[in-house]
């Protein structure tokens, strides 16, 4: 006769193969699904993660909860996902500073790659090179002309440190063999405005912040650093274009859940994400974030990983080379 002890194994060990089985995932989701937001509320991350938690809640009858996990710049709760069970009940929005630049500048107690599952790239922010209106340069190579000829006084403005713009400007040195200071500002908001006055030569920033100064002509747009012109800007041409292909530099968001979901769970989610993506009110507010929705062909996990990892293997060595530590 069974003891005790044999009866709970035989019932747990039931339980694991039942869960492992494709029922878990016919069952999926039978409670609520929690959506970690890595940085606080009311930020562009916080206000995607809510737009999807109520598109999703719509679709699969169960609560979906944004939960705010804040510090060390996303990495906090990035780590919370990491260690939560791989049932796909937990999933992260993160971005391209929490699966990329994080790991090259924090000492992490995670892997940003063996330790996650990829669902898909939800959005991308490619950034735009803005230069003062009275430079005398009307183009792309024209401006590379003359940073070469004024390296020692061109300037940048950034928002510190290892941010997209301060990294943007490192990238396009690299590419051009230019030089220039740059100047770090408590956020772009300050650093355009100096720009817009003509204290500051250049600025790589994004498409929400910088448009309206380009549309005002008080700034001169030079290029978009991504493969296809910004939807919002599509008179603005790309790197590729403007004479400096592979230059691209864009803000990202996507997400993960922890390792060991079930591929059939993710494959669940991911549907249940993109089928968020394509609501119109949706897009239309991702579209006031000055974002653009992923590209169909990047929206499925096998993608966002492969994404991933080139993005890693882009800026880890500029990042350790700069010597970067996060604070």
């Amino acid at each position: 006769m069974m003891g005790r002890r044999g009866f709970l194994l035989t019932l747990v060990t039931a339980f694991v193969v039942a869960f492992d089985s494709p029922l878990a995932a016919q069952t999926f989701p039978s409670h609520p699904i929690t959506i970690v937001a890595p940085f606080p509320a009311g930020g562009p991350i916080d206000v995607v993660a809510r737009l999807l938690a109520e598109r999703m809640r719509e679709q699969i009858g169960q609560p979906v909860v944004v939960d705010n996990v804040t510090g060390a710049s996303g990495s906090i709760g990035v780590g919370k996902v990491a260690r939560a069970p791989g049932d796909g009940y937990t999933i992260v929005l993160g971005n391209w500073a929490t699966f990329v630049v994080n790991g090259a500048i924090y000492p992490l107690q995670y892997d940003l790659v063996k330790d996650f599952e990829p669902i898909g790239l939800i959005t991308t922010q490619p950034y735009l090179i803005v230069g003062r209106k009275t430079l005398p340069a009307d183009d792309l190579k024209s401006l590379i002309t003359w940073l070469k000829a004024n390296g020692d006084k061109a300037t940048e403005a950034t928002s510190g440190a290892g941010t997209p713009a301060h990294l943007a400007g490192v990238l396009f040195q690299k590419e051009t063999g230019t030089h220039f200071q740059f100047v770090p500002y408590r956020g772009l908001a300050p650093a355009m405005q100096d720009v817009v006055a003509s204290h500051i030569d250049l600025i790589f920033d994004s498409p929400v912040s910088s448009l309206p100064q380009i549309r005002a002509g008080t700034v001169k747009a030079f290029a978009v650093m991504a493969k296809k012109r910004a939807s919002a800007a599509p008179d603005i041409p790309t790197v590729d274009e403007a004479g400096l292909p592979g230059a691209y530099v864009s803000s990202w968001y996507g997400i993960w859940t922890s390792k060991g979901t079930p591929a059939d769970i993710v494959a669940k989610l991911n549907t249940f994400v993109m089928a968020a993506l394509n609501d119109p009110q949706t897009r239309e507010r991702i579209s006031d974030l000055g974002q653009e929705i992923a590209a169909p062909e990047m929206q499925n996990p096998a993608a966002l990983g492969a994404f991933q990892q080139a993005e890693i293997a882009k800026w880890w060595p500029i990042l350790k080379e700069m010597g970067i530590k996060g604070e």
